[in-house]
């Protein structure tokens, strides 16, 4: 097979093997067919397979211009229905990938790598500085007592773009107290390529980040910004694409249903993402706190949320909450945020998450878990007025009280206001005209397909 037409030119794009990567990158593959382009999309055998399980065998089939391609994550098999090991993945994909990804491709040359890179500006900023801990003698820690004795709490004020900033809202791979940890090397290896590649893209918009933009571009001038990838997406209509799901895990139909009956803003949604797991008592706190604050709500509960265990819920919380609280396993998130019943989002931060609660104007209620959730919690708490954070130590009282504020307060109110102006700034970048249109045309027109 040949990866090259004059004609059609073909992309291929292989995402990180994790949901949160996944799915923005399908979007990017979409947006692209829609602009002429043939595209393979490569997933690992594991995710791929998960695909087909949540989706269905046939989902894939009958694409003749969009077509999927696996490899070998080098991991033992499993057919387990949960997110991989993230350290594991990071150390195997490095190790075993790029043998059977350079037969995929037939090593062609000359093919232009562009780097998408999933998460905010904000966090791709603060890891492009990661290395800069390490010379600056900040990392790694001595022991685990930076946890707790406020080692965390030391501001950065060295890094151009990141005003007011804290070592604590950096992202989690620089909390070490192994210089080969192997999670920090690959977070900061892969961030340094970015300045080799062709282009690099991004899954925001100027309005928003623009102190972080700037920042990378002094960095990486070949930067593109063209988010949100879901707004965007509506300019660029592709019907033929219209059912090709991400989702790794089966989506519940009944949310959109249950939301029917719920008033205007009345409904706390909340969903921690494809990757946080947390103890049971943390559900338990998570669980009263909702239950207390008498306001209605959705909860999806993945089956892998628990660390080794499956997330029993108190049967005294269950029947406390039948009547106005509706559980999950998973769903359509980003359709469901859109649903005018949802007043606010109990998030991991994830930037997907972030994205898609922007561009539907619901402000959040923040519990970040690792990576640059941090990063993304401190921007929409400090600099973007959305959301309030929980500490990471939860106690219902402290659940119960932010939602409260959040649903019924003055605090709330303002925040609510506020993430309808992003709407609308994410809904003028993303039209004819708008930044990241102009910017999705550049890339296409002035690297992916150059005019000869």
């Amino acid at each position: 097979m040949s990866f090259v037409d004059v004609e059609r030119p073909h992309i291929i794009c292989i995402p990180f093997p994790a949901q949160g990567h996944v799915t923005p990158m399908l979007k990017l593959a979409k947006l692209l067919h829609t602009r002429g382009f043939f595209i393979t999309f490569v997933n690992t055998e594991f995710n791929h397979n998960r695909l087909l399980r949540s989706r269905g065998p046939d989902s894939l089939k009958g694409l003749d211009d969009f077509r999927f391609e696996t490899i070998p994550d080098g991991l033992p098999p499993s057919d387990r229905d949960a997110t991989q090991d993230v350290p594991a993945l990071c150390d195997s994909t490095s190790k075993n990938c790029s043998v059977p990804f350079r037969d995929l491709i037939q090593k062609e040359h000359g093919i232009p790598v562009v780097f998408f890179w999933s998460p905010s500006a904000c966090g791709f900023l603060g890891y492009l500085h990661c290395h800069q801990l390490v010379e600056r003698g900040i990392i790694p820690f001595k022991d685990e007592n930076f946890l707790i004795n406020g080692s965390l709490d030391m501001p950065i004020d060295w890094i151009p773009g990141m005003d007011g900033i804290r070592l604590r809202d950096l992202p989690t791979c620089i909390r070490i107290t192994d210089p080969d940890d192997i999670l920090f090397n690959f977070s900061c290896r892969e961030a340094q390529r970015a300045s080799k590649v062709t282009a690099v893209i991004l899954n925001t918009f100027d309005d928003l980040e623009h102190k972080a933009i700037n920042a990378i571009k002094s960095m990486i001038p070949h930067l593109y910004t063209i988010g949100p990838l879901n707004k965007l997406s509506n300019h660029f209509p592709n019907s033929s694409l219209d059912s090709l799901g991400s989702n790794l895990w089966k989506e519940d139909s009944t949310c959109v249903e249950w939301l029917e009956n719920k008033g205007p803003e009345s409904v706390v949604y909340v969903n921690f993402g494809s990757v946080t797991v947390m103890t049971m008592k943390q559900v338990e706190e998570f669980a009263w706190g909702l239950a207390n604050s008498k306001h209605p709500f959705l909860w999806v509960i993945r089956p892998d949320l628990v660390t080794g265990d499956a997330a029993m819920l108190p049967p005294e919380f269950v029947k406390a909450t039948e009547e106005r609280g509706l559980l999950a396993s998973w769903c359509q998130q980003e359709k469901l945020l859109q649903h005018p019943s949802i007043g606010v989002f109990l998030t991991h931060c994830g930037w997907n998450s972030t994205m898609e609660t922007i561009c539907a104007g619901v402000p959040v209620v923040c519990w970040p878990f690792f990576a640059e959730q941090q990063t993304n919690c401190r921007y929409a708490c400090t600099e973007w007025g959305i959301g309030m954070e929980i500490d990471s130590n939860v106690k219902r009282d402290e659940v119960e009280g932010v939602i409260r504020e959040m649903m019924e307060g003055e605090k709330g109110k303002e925040m609510r206001n506020k993430a309808l102006e992003w709407k609308d700034l994410s809904e003028i970048a993303t039209k004819s005209g708008g930044s990241s249109y102009k910017n999705f045309d550049d890339l296409v027109n002035k690297v992916l397909w150059p005019a000869t």
